[in-house]
């Protein structure tokens, strides 16, 4: 019996233990393992007989080597600064409209050798006459020269009797030349008799070539011998500045400019200050686009002109005119002419017009002369306006 007693308390001993350690074990939330260290093994001394093995580096300390190009495969080295273009030496202006008198053929076919083929006819009636007046307004001659032009015509058809084709060549180039106007006073003023610089604005609506014309112009003068400013006043037209700047730099002129969308009159004035500084012979001032409708514009032009003349008087003001535009170029003529006081017409685009007579038109509605024609992209194709050479491109050999 004792001994049952003694295995129940044994029993129950152990049970309890058991229990114990249950409710210990769900208690307790292991621990995470320790880290073992590092092994660090010392390099071993190589033994007699046996090739000691190159360090290995670890892989933060490897230090790659860089493979440059050659000079073949990386190229030419590129430049600090872009160089200013080279100064060039423009093409002499003298005779320059005669040797770009191929350039007008197509106004020869309308104009000059229409009528020499209508006044060729054996027989001079009025339908021939009335061919004659539609072959000058074709031509944007205009219908005051073209009636003054005819009327000359029948006379000295009459007198002249017989009509050989030199004889009529020599009548219509004297009176084309007659009616375009003299040779006198169609030099751009480019100096002044030591009081300054001749101050030029350059002028005229969107899109006829303005600033262009103002850099060929100014190879012009340098081509004579003028020393020139340019003043780039088109602030609102982006890059403006940037092309006239670089047809000055072709020739060697200073452009005087100013920020982008500013006052124009400021950068005349301080153009032509820049001029009188240096002693230059003429200051050529480059302005924004001017649509002929808009009063705002054009007033303003008139501040440009009045601001320039705190300096002193304005020597030209030269409108430039798209000669393709025919007779809107004259409604263009006569807004800008009551701004301004037009001294000059620069004529674009001759040269892909077959209305020559535009430029008898114009001198005529303005009472200015034609002073320069442009016959071609070229930056030499400005060319002073002749009368004589331009009426024998018209009328051709």
């Amino acid at each position: 019996m004792e001994y049952v007693i003694l295995a129940v308390v044994i029993a129950v001993v152990a049970v309890g233990a058991i229990a114990g350690l249950v409710v210990t074990g769900r208690r307790r939330k292991p621990l995470p393992p320790k880290p073992e260290a590092p092994v660090i093994t010392p390099p071993r001394e190589p033994q007699v007989g046996e090739e000691s093995a190159p360090p290995v580096e670890a892989p933060d300390q490897t230090i790659e080597e860089v493979q440059l190009p050659t000079a073949e495969e990386a190229g030419p080295a590129p430049a600090e600064a872009e160089a200013p273009p080279a100064v060039e030496v423009p093409e002499p202006t003298a005779g320059r409209l005669v040797r770009l008198r191929s350039r007008l053929s197509r106004s020869q076919n309308t104009l000059g050798k229409g009528l020499l083929t209508l006044l060729s006819r054996d027989r001079l009636d009025e339908d021939t006459w009335e061919e004659v007046e539609d072959t000058l307004l074709t031509a944007d001659v205009g219908v005051a020269p073209t009636q003054e032009l005819v009327e000359r015509l029948r006379t000295r058809v009459k007198v002249l009797g017989t009509r050989t084709p030199a004889e009529l060549r020599t009548l219509l180039h004297e009176e084309l030349v007659a009616l375009i106007g003299p040779e006198s006073d169609r030099t751009v003023r480019s100096t002044r008799d030591g009081d300054g610089p001749a101050v030029v604005l350059v002028v005229g609506v969107n899109g006829v070539g303005k600033t262009t014309t103002t850099g060929k112009l100014a190879r012009v003068l340098v081509a004579d011998g003028r020393r020139v400013v340019l003043g780039a006043a088109d602030t609102f037209r982006a890059a403006a500045a940037d092309q006239l700047q670089t047809w000055g730099e072709r020739v060697g002129a200073h452009t005087v400019r100013g920020p982008e969308g500013g006052d124009p009159a400021s950068v005349a004035f301080d153009a032509v200050k820049e001029g009188i500084a240096e002693g230059v012979d003429t200051v050529l001032v480059d302005t924004a686009g001017r649509l002929h409708t808009k009063t705002g514009l054009m007033d303003e032009l008139g501040k440009v002109k009045r601001v320039v003349e705190k300096h002193g008087p304005v020597d030209e003001v030269l409108l430039v005119l798209d000669a393709t535009t025919g007779q809107n170029g004259l409604v263009q003529a006569r807004v800008f002419a009551e701004v301004v006081d037009i001294t000059g017409i620069v004529l674009t685009k001759l040269d892909g017009t077959a209305k020559g007579g535009i430029v008898i038109a114009v001198q005529r509605e303005l009472g200015v002369p034609v002073k320069l024609v442009g016959l071609g992209e070229g930056a030499d194709d400005l060319a002073p306006f002749e009368p004589a050479a331009f009426v024998d491109a018209l009328i051709g050999d």
